[in-house]
């Protein structure tokens, strides 16, 4: 009796593993062994870096609104407070597009973030 191989599905995951590793350089586009492990080692490289994308540009919008704070005279971390005392809630990706893009628009964010933090010094003490 012959041993049963399951061929069909087998074959069908092979060549979905071999297509994925298209591209991949010598034996690794063309031998499934070597195939298979690119491909796990590009899948978790991909989950990892979805992730770390998301730092990336977080890390850039506060770069970018650091330099139109320092450029206003004020620092990201008292500006960031002044927003959250005058109530605007604006996020970090919107703040950094208005500061690269926008002078005046930006200084009138600062100038708001002053004020707030004003009164709420002002109450304060």
């Amino acid at each position: 009796m012959p041993r049963v191989t399951n061929a069909p599905a087998s074959r069908r995951r092979r060549k979905r593993v071999l297509n994925e590793a298209k591209g991949y350089f010598g034996n690794k586009s063309k031998l499934y062994r070597y195939a298979m492990d690119a491909v796990n080692h590009a899948q978790q490289y991909a989950y990892r870096d979805r992730r770390a994308k998301k730092r990336t540009w977080r890390a850039l919008w506060i770069t970018r609104i650091n330099a139109g704070c320092r450029a206003a005279g004020i620092t990201y971390s008292r500006f960031i407070e002044g927003l959250a005392a005058a109530g605007i809630e604006l996020n970090r990706k919107v703040l950094a597009d208005i500061a690269a893009r926008d002078e005046a628009g930006f200084a009138t964010l600062v100038d708001k973030a002053r004020a707030a933090l004003k009164t709420k010094t002002g109450a304060a003490s």
